[in-house]
């Protein structure tokens, strides 16, 4: 075991530790050293760079968890990350010392019945960095020093700077929403709601073909970046009441639209605004999430609408280091800002902010740009 200045790696029992972001209780967020382990057979230690800040943070920060997980115990926040290669074990050849690479959180187990059946997003023992749902709780990635499995590793391109990187996970959750949605060539799409995940829609609708794409939101501020990540159109919502009615009918020649839209809010009023402007046989992706909804059942059946949701992903992960690195997406208008690790509360504070934020991210080890 070798770190990238060709010295070994000091083992736990010698003293490494590393900072760690940590959640104790809600508005409870302390920098914390933990002790930190070398790589085993088949792992690598990242020095980490840059970590997005993801609305799961955020609800852990503000609400101490969502729905019915919630935190028990201190847990490290954080999965959205890339950084630098520290150190390899025994039987790594995937990366080396040095390499700069993005890093995949989601660890299925690759043994259950939905791992084997090629459903590892939907593995029942999933390990999930800066995850409440497991007790104990799966600890994060915002720390300086992470150690993960060499499949985690996917090497980012020497022009690409890390902080634009590490967007690549929410990013995937985008990806595998447009691979649940079929093919886009051609199709006119709406994305509803206008936050990172919609704006990252956005933009993977755009790589995907989608011929024209609607974007619909509360704010200006968010439907500008929708705008510099791809949309054709904008539409504020607050203020346009009209727009429903204007895309849902046009005379006698159409019922709706759009053919697919992908729901980003996890607003129920967004959600049946949407349906209204769906042609028939249209595809409705629901990636944001809230809380129980009622569907218009009829209009569903009248329209022949599909309805289905989309949960994390696994290899879109590798296609979006690939779509970085080859510059077919542009991150620079997502990034709000980087923050360093001792400013993290006033980093969440503002990724908290809609009207002043988009992605807001932690700052590690700082890299020139």
């Amino acid at each position: 075991m070798t770190n990238d200045e060709g010295r070994p790696l000091q083992s736990a029992r010698g003293g490494l530790r590393c900072l760690c972001l940590v959640i104790h209780a809600p508005h409870d967020l302390r920098v914390d050293e933990r002790e930190v382990e070398g790589p085993g057979p088949g792992e690598v230690a990242v020095r980490i760079g840059y970590g997005g800040i993801c609305g799961s943070d955020l609800h852990y920060y503000h609400d101490g968890g969502f729905g019915t997980v919630r935190i028990k115990r201190p847990m490290t926040l954080g999965h959205e990350v890339a950084g630098t290669v520290h150190a390899v074990g025994e039987g790594v050849t995937r990366v080396k010392p040095g390499d700069r690479i993005a890093v995949n959180p989601s660890r299925p187990c690759a043994a259950c019945v939905y791992c084997l059946e090629g459903l590892p997003n939907q593995c029942l023992d999933m390990r999930f960095y800066g995850s409440a749902m497991r007790d104990p709780h799966v600890d994060g990635a915002f720390r300086q020093l992470l150690v993960c499995g060499e499949v985690q590793c996917e090497p980012v391109a020497a022009h690409v700077p890390l902080r634009h990187a590490a967007l690549a996970e929410p990013f995937s959750v985008c990806l595998h929403g447009v691979a649940r949605a079929g093919a886009l060539l051609n199709k006119r799409v709406l994305v509803s709601g206008c936050g990172p995940i919609g704006c990252l829609a956005v933009a993977a609708a755009r790589v995907h073909g989608a011929a024209e794409i609607t974007a619909v939101d509360l704010t200006d501020e968010t439907l500008a970046v929708a705008r510099a990540m791809g949309a054709h159109e904008t539409i504020n919502v607050a203020r346009d009441t009209d727009w429903v009615q204007r895309y849902a009918a046009d005379g006698r020649t159409r019922k709706g639209t759009f053919d697919v839209m992908f729901e980003c809010s996890g607003n129920e009023r967004a959600l049946r605004a949407g349906l209204d402007v769906m042609r028939p046989r249209g595809v409705v992706v629901q990636l944001g999430l809230g809380g129980d909804v009622s569907l218009p059942q009829n209009m569903v059946v009248a329209k022949e609408l599909t309805v289905c949701g989309s949960f994390r992903f696994h290899a879109e992960f590798a296609l979006a280091v690939r779509l970085i690195n080859e510059g077919r997406v542009d991150m620079r208008p997502m990034i709000t800002g980087a923050f360093p690790l001792e400013r993290a509360k006033e980093a969440f504070d503002l990724a908290s902010d809609r009207k002043r934020a988009m992605k807001v991210l932690l700052e590690f080890e700082a890299e020139a740009e």
